[in-house]
C-alpha cells in the first residue's frame, strides 16, 4: 500500500509519568529523570495543562522541578509526561547504526574470559550473506587452520646419480610423492600465484658410491639459481663418505614465482666422480620437500 509522506509507525510511543505527592507551602518538588527545561516535561495540574517559562507556571533543571505557587495537599494533583523520554519506539532502520553509534565499550566493556570452551560463540561478518553470523570457536578454529599448501615431496626413484668432479649438479627427481599445486617441475619448485609467504624447506642426499676420496661436500638448495641454504664439509684429509646422508633444512619469505632447487657440489683428490643414492621408485634417501607455513 502506498502511502504519502512518511510511512506509518509499525508500533506506538509512549512517554514516561511521573505522579507527585503534594506536600503543603513547598514549590520545589524532584523529578525522577534529569531535563534540560521546563520545556522537556508537560505538567498537569488538576487536570489543567500548565504553561512553562520563568513567571510562569513551574521551571525545571535537572531533576528540579520549581512551582510558582504551593499547592495543597489533599485538595491538588500534579503529575508530569518526560516529553523526551519514550518507553517504547518503532526499531532503528536497518544499516542505520554504524560505528559512530556504538561505543568500544560494548567490547572493552564486558568481563574478561581466560578459558575458552569449544562451544563458546563468537561474533563474524559473513560476507556471503552480507549480515552478521555467529559461529562456536571450534569451527571458527577449524576454519582457520589451513593445511599448509602449497606442498610437495619428491624422491629419486630414477637410479643412482653420477656427481662429477668439481661441478654443481642438480638433484634430479623422478617421483613425485606430494605435489597439492603442481608446483613442482623439471626438478624446481616455484611458489604459486597468490601463495606468497613463509615456507619451510629441507632437502636430504645419500653419497652411495665413491670412486675417489672425497676433499669438499656441498649440499645446498639454491633459491632463484644462486646459493642460498647449505651444509658443507672440507676435510683435511681425504674422506671416504660411503652411505652417509647429508640434510639441509630452511626456512624462507617467499615471493611468487621464487623458484628452489637441491644442488650437490663435490671435490675429490683425483678428480673421480660421486655417486648418490636415488634407489627405486618406492624408496629413496635423496629427497627434496617444502610446504607453506600457516
Amino acid at each position: 500500500m502506498a502511502y504519502l509522506g512518511n510511512r506509518p509507525a509499525e508500533s506506538f510511543a509512549s512517554f514516561e509519568k511521573q505522579v507527585f505527592t503534594i506536600v503543603n507551602s513547598q514549590t520545589a518538588y524532584t523529578l525522577s529523570h534529569s531535563v534540560t527545561n521546563e520545556n522537556d516535561i508537560r505538567l498537569v495540574v488538576n487536570s489543567v495543562v500548565q504553561e512553562p517559562g520563568s513567571g510562569k507556571a513551574y521551571t525545571a533543571s535537572g531533576t528540579t522541578l520549581t512551582l510558582s505557587a504551593a499547592l495543597t495537599n489533599g485538595t491538588d494533583t500534579m503529575y508530569c509526561v518526560f516529553l523526551g523520554r519514550a518507553l517504547q519506539t518503532v526499531n532503528a532502520p536497518n544499516a542505520s547504526v554504524g560505528s559512530d553509534q556504538t561505543a568500544p565499550t560494548i567490547i572493552t566493556g564486558q568481563t574478561a574470559e581466560t578459558s575458552i570452551a569449544t562451544d563458546d560463540t563468537i561474533l563474524i561478518h559473513d560476507t556471503s550473506a552480507s549480515a552478521l553470523r555467529k559461529m562456536t570457536r571450534a569451527n571458527f578454529v577449524s576454519g582457520i587452520g589451513g593445511d599448509n599448501t602449497p606442498m610437495f615431496l619428491v624422491s629419486g626413484g630414477s637410479g643412482n646419480q653420477t656427481i662429477s668432479h668439481a661441478s654443481g649438479t642438480t638433484i634430479a627427481y623422478a617421483q613425485e610423492i606430494i605435489d597439492t599445486d603442481n608446483a613442482f617441475a623439471s626438478n624446481i619448485f616455484t611458489v604459486p600465484s597468490g601463495e606468497a609467504g613463509k615456507y619451510f624447506f629441507s632437502a636430504s642426499c645419500q653419497i652411495e658410491d665413491t670412486q675417489a676420496d672425497i676433499q669438499r661436500f656441498i649440499l645446498e638448495i639454491q633459491k632463484n639459481d644462486s646459493s642460498w641454504r647449505q651444509i658443507a664439509h672440507r676435510f683435511t684429509s681425504n674422506q671416504d663418505l660411503m652411505q652417509v646422508s647429508h640434510t639441509v633444512t630452511a626456512i624462507d619469505d617467499a615471493s611468487v614465482g621464487d623458484t628452489y632447487k637441491a644442488k650437490v657440489y663435490v671435490e675429490t683428490a683425483d678428480g673421480g666422480s660421486v655417486i648418490i643414492e636415488n634407489g627405486s621408485t618406492s624408496y629413496s634417501n635423496n629427497w627434496f620437500q617444502g610446504f607453506k607455513l600457516l
